[in-house]
């Protein structure tokens, strides 16, 4: 059973920095794509941005491009999020998202596993 634990949330303020992990656990790590999500109160889930488990394609929201940075060390077994620039928009919770094998890293419903999220609030 894939389980994933996210890391790295927090409080700060417009313009800082923060970098989130997702250390994953219980498969074959280099087989999942792996997704970031947000869930901002009173809002859907939405997608922010998703590695590839073959050729490491990225793919991000637009709201969230060229701020964001995902990437993963397979041999750590963790995908990072680097947030810099941080708008008080950005504030939610964050999950990391697991697909075995998947190809379209944007669509929720693809992803099997998920974590149980880290806040992250940023003041203006």
């Amino acid at each position: 059973q894939v389980q994933l634990v996210e890391s790295g949330g927090g409080l700060v303020q417009a313009g800082e920095s923060l970098r989130l992990s997702c250390a994953f656990s219980g498969r074959t790590f280099n087989s999942y794509t792996v997704g970031w999500f947000r869930q901002a109160p009173r809002e859907e889930r939405e997608f922010v941005a998703g590695i590839q488990w073959i050729v490491t394609r990225t793919v991000y929201a637009d709201s969230v491009q060229g701020r964001f940075t995902i990437s993963r060390d397979n041999a750590k077994n963790t995908v990072y999020l680097q947030m810099n620039s941080l708008k008080p928009e950005d504030t939610a919770v964050y999950y990391c998202a697991a697909d075995h094998r998947g190809l379209t890293v944007t669509q929720e419903l693809n992803y099997d596993y998920w974590g149980q999220g880290t806040q992250v609030t940023v003041s203006s």
